[in-house]
């Protein structure tokens, strides 16, 4: 089965929990505090892998879960790290946000490997927080939580060249013939259900990828057939290779292939501009058969007066083939060098330049009698640390007052018995 989109969940590991411990040891009654760390939890990378071709094992497992990170435990050890999860994907994976609607990445380079989602810190033991003023804490820092997200992978395969036209026009048999792809090949319409990429050697030293796209008929773009589900594939590609089945002729006429021809290009044209201007070379197949090599001259005529050339090939006895993939490898060449001397241009023209952006480590806004306090650091302080125990509220009390936030209330006018909301937590407010 081939899958080229799926929605995926993916979790990070959570911190584990600092310990509360105390030594407890033969003839030391009062041990001090040795409450461990807690373990990171583990993150969650997305890999490009050589050996992965679609996305039909997350299709199976959509929920793609790190390792927490162990607790702390006592005599000051700490909690393991959570193991790292990393999600194996096809080159020519993109990969979107759902919920904030962005594209993260789009992993096109062979082996490239990016961190998706960042897995908690471990929270404090309280042997961390002893001081000489509080020499027994019997709090400890809880474990950060994972980061969550809903993402949507969606894989356009990485081709140098595709093979476009309408059902048996005869591009699986090009196919096959030119590489050791094995497409499904029969004589009914949309044999081919999937697109199959092949490597075309060109001689010793040179060779090019070739992919198959199925499914393109008059209204493809709109979803007919197998509508827009493969178009995608071929916008990656350098150059397009047009089938066009020279049988046809026989019994419809040239003027009918012609508009076999133009209904193609009017489907690229609609899915997406960038296909329309995208080198084409076009190639009437089954010149094999008799009637077809009889009209061969007429054909080619026909097409040069629309200012269309056109080569003449036959995937069966493999007439024409060497000169079509020559000239398409030529193609690809001139495209590779074009690319590379406008990013070398690119490279000399850019200067890197970086500005500083002051962005505040919260904000403070008031809704009705609710004070609503944002900010990641302020967060996730709140939520490290058990309020119900007085020597926890206290140590966030002075942690809350130094950071400016109880400064910054007073200024937007709270007063005693007001409440305050940071993050999923809401508390009454007292200077």
């Amino acid at each position: 089965m081939f899958s080229d989109k799926v929605i995926i969940f993916v979790k990070a590991g959570s911190g584990g929990d600092g310990a509360v411990s105390f030594r407890r040891e033969r003839h030391i009654p009062k041990g001090g505090p040795d409450g461990g760390d807690g373990g990171k939890g583990g993150d969650v990378y997305i890999e490009v892998d050589s050996h992965t071709k679609t996305l039909i094992q997350l299709y199976r497992k959509p929920h793609c879960k790190a390792e927490h990170g162990d607790h702390g435990k006592g005599q000051k050890k700490n909690g393991k790290d959570g193991q790292d999860l990393i999600i194996k994907v096809p080159a020519g994976t993109v990969v979107e946000d759902l919920e904030k609607e962005r594209i993260i990445a789009d992993l096109a380079e062979p082996e490239r490997k990016i961190l998706i989602a960042k897995g908690g810190s471990g929270g404090k033991g309280n042997y961390r927080f002893r001081n000489s003023q509080r020499q027994t804490p019997r709090f400890a820092q809880k474990g950060e939580k994972g980061e969550e997200l809903k993402l949507k992978l969606n894989l356009k395969l990485i081709a140098d060249a595709g093979l476009v036209g309408f059902p048996n026009a005869g591009k699986s048999t090009l196919l096959s013939r030119v590489s050791a792809a094995k497409p499904k090949i029969a004589d009914y319409p949309f044999t081919t259900m999937e697109p199959y990429l092949g490597v075309v050697k060109v001689d010793e030293e040179n060779s090019f990828v070739l992919a198959d796209i199925p499914g393109i008929i008059e209204g493809a773009h709109q979803g007919v057939g197998l509508g827009t589900r493969f178009l995608k594939h071929i916008e990656r590609t350098k150059v397009l290779i047009h089938i066009i089945d020279g049988a046809k002729s026989i019994n419809q006429g040239i003027d009918d292939i012609y508009n076999d021809y133009l209904i193609i290009e009017n489907e690229l044209k609609n899915y997406a501009q960038i296909l329309e201007k995208k080198e084409k070379i076009i190639a009437v197949n089954k010149c094999d058969l008799p009637e077809v090599q009889s009209r061969k001259k007429e054909i080619k005529e026909y097409f040069l007066k629309k200012g269309i050339p056109v080569f003449f090939i036959s995937a069966v006895s493999g007439e024409g083939i060497s000169d079509l993939i020559y000239q398409v490898f030529n193609r690809i060449s001139f495209f590779d060098s074009q690319e590379k001397e406008e990013q070398s241009s690119q490279q000399q023209e850019k200067e890197e330049i970086s500005y500083y952006k002051y962005e505040p480590d919260f904000t403070v806004k008031k809704q009705g009698g609710l004070f609503i306090v944002e900010g990641s650091k302020i967060v996730k302080l709140v939520n490290q640390f058990d309020l119900e125990n007085p020597q926890a509220l206290e140590y966030f009390q002075k942690k809350f007052k130094s950071s400016g936030v109880e400064k910054v209330l007073l200024k937007e006018g709270i007063t005693d018995g007001d409440k305050v909301k940071i993050g999923e937590k809401t508390f009454y407010f007292y200077s």
